[in-house]
């Protein structure tokens, strides 16, 4: 970190270096300037309060895609420079990764979850059977439409009738087959899981990334720390979506929610690698802005330093994603998606709502 007036030289949409007096300059002026945000748990699909569900079985593909294109851009304009989205129908999200219509986040793309018949967010169009074969077939599948992750739903979830977040989806041979082929053509592998069976099940398959590790029961939640060693001893990814709006109207945080964020900061105390990020457009205050507003509620949560925050959201979530040698830093050699905002954000995170500019690969973001 570096105090006090700075330039940075930006070529090509790199960063080639500091303080270059043979440069033309644009002044800022005083505000801190930070590397773009990483949200690596998105969904641009799904409108934030709306008929998820309803939408995703009957809207058109290119409705859909304007609707992912609107929310892309709503969260460029509110810093967030990288997208990872891990749940799109269609594998629309891999259509506009590669559009060139106007300048958007960075996205990496998941395509379908795989899911079971009838399992959670089965809507996407990912189910696929509890069948090792027919894993790998689905994976497979994956490669072919040009995915950057597999995501697959190990347990269920709150989003789906009929789906018990706490229990598993896949057994542990099954989400081994989804790791092994999916690992053996370069693709890492996420899970959303909340149950701790489900959790465990993942980290032993191999899995690259935990979504969520909330540890749920049917009545609230109960970390089971052998297996949150497991997750720090193979150096895998959580996932805490802790992104969302806070207002007058935003419900109280329900007390499972409450009981499963209570561990969090044994976990990072133990060398647990949590990167924050908001699972945005699930429910009406998760909209595709809403990771910078979160970041005091998953300090409170973690009990975090400011910095240590702002590095979740930053690096170690660039990282998370497989971007970590060119995102996530002010440095050469690194992507030029720059964030600068209005105050200090290593003192109080709320700054980083107060955006004065962005940049994404060097080209400034139209913030109107």
């Amino acid at each position: 970190m570096h105090h006090g007036p700075r330039t940075v030289v930006l070529d090509g949409g790199r960063i080639v270096g500091f303080d270059d007096a043979a440069v033309e300059v644009v002044d800022l002026g005083d505000v801190t300037l930070m590397p773009g945000l990483v949200d690596a748990h998105t969904h641009l699909v799904f409108e934030p309060g709306g008929d998820t569900v309803g939408d995703m079985t009957s809207l058109p593909r290119e409705d859909l895609l304007e609707r992912m294109r609107r929310h892309a851009v709503k969260a460029l304009r509110a810093g967030i420079t990288t997208v990872r989205d891990l749940g799109d129908r269609d594998y629309l999200a891999v259509d506009l990764r590669e559009s060139t219509s106007g300048l958007l986040p960075e996205i990496l793309a998941a395509g379908p979850p795989i899911t079971t018949p009838g399992g959670h967010c089965w809507f996407l169009g990912g189910e696929v059977p509890a069948d090792s074969d027919a894993l790998i077939d689905a994976v497979a599948e994956r490669l072919a439409r040009g995915v950057d992750v597999v995501k697959v739903m190990a347990t269920g979830g709150g989003i789906t009738a009929g789906s018990s977040p706490h229990q598993s989806q896949y057994d542990l041979d099954q989400l081994s087959a989804i790791v092994d082929a999916a690992h053996s053509v370069g693709l890492p592998v996420t899970a959303h899981a909340h149950g701790g069976d489900g959790i465990r099940d993942a980290v032993r398959a191999g899995v690259d990334g935990i979504e969520h590790a909330t540890f749920l029961t049917p009545d609230g939640a109960t970390p089971d720390w052998g297996t949150i060693r497991e997750i720090i001893v193979a150096g895998t990814y959580v996932g805490v979506t802790a992104g969302r709006l806070l207002g007058d109207d935003t419900p109280p945080t329900p007390p499972h929610v409450i009981k499963a964020r209570a561990f969090l900061p044994q976990m990072l105390r133990e060398g647990a690698r949590v990167v924050c990020s908001s699972d945005a457009g699930i429910i009406a205050y998760k909209p595709h802005h809403c990771l910078p507003h979160g970041l005091p509620e998953f300090q409170r949560f973690s009990a975090l330093s400011p910095s240590a925050v702002l590095t979740s959201v930053t690096r170690l979530a660039a990282e998370s994603c497989g971007l970590g040698a060119r995102k996530g830093r002010i440095a050469p050699g690194y992507d030029a998606d720059l964030l600068a905002v209005s105050g200090n954000p290593t003192s109080d995170l709320t700054a980083v709502r107060s955006v004065s500019a962005v940049y994404r690969a060097g080209t400034p973001v139209d913030l109107s």
